[in-house]
């Protein structure tokens, strides 16, 4: 592989560790403050399902969308040039973690960061959202 072809891995790759490392300092910033749902009284009661709840919690903070073109490729960073990660097919529902601007897709320039099995990108081009917009990465 050349260097050209290896560049936006490693990008990529880097992205990824800086996000999984800012993850656990992120876990009661504003973005999930503003949650309807975490602050709704939506909670059990303490003593019942308490790690069940977090879980629910940290779900409740990541954006939904539906992939809405035929057949998505969905990419090892926020460009075309991207490794495929894995195809997502119309109607997927996908957990969105943050939004980043990328390479332009028919003059839509955001990605988002998908969290469903594997961290990809996919064009916002493709996705509709559910309900509230994702953070920026």
């Amino acid at each position: 592989m050349s260097l050209r072809s290896r560049l936006p891995i490693a990008v990529a790759a880097c992205a990824l560790a800086v996000t999984a490392l800012a993850t656990p300092a992120a876990a009661g910033d504003e973005w999930g403050d503003d949650d309807p749902q975490s602050s709704s009284g939506n909670h059990q009661d303490q003593g019942q399902g308490q790690g069940q709840n977090q879980g629910q919690n940290q779900n409740s903070r990541l954006a939904r969308g539906v992939v809405t073109a035929s057949s998505l490729a969905l990419r090892s960073a926020p460009n075309r040039g991207g490794q495929i990660i894995r195809w997502a097919e119309r109607g997927e529902v996908v957990s969105i973690f943050c939004r980043t601007n990328g390479q332009s897709v028919q003059g839509n320039r955001q990605w988002y960061l998908l969290t469903d099995g594997t961290w990809a990108w996919g064009s916002a081009r493709y996705i509709r959202t559910l309900g509230s917009a994702p953070r920026w990465c």
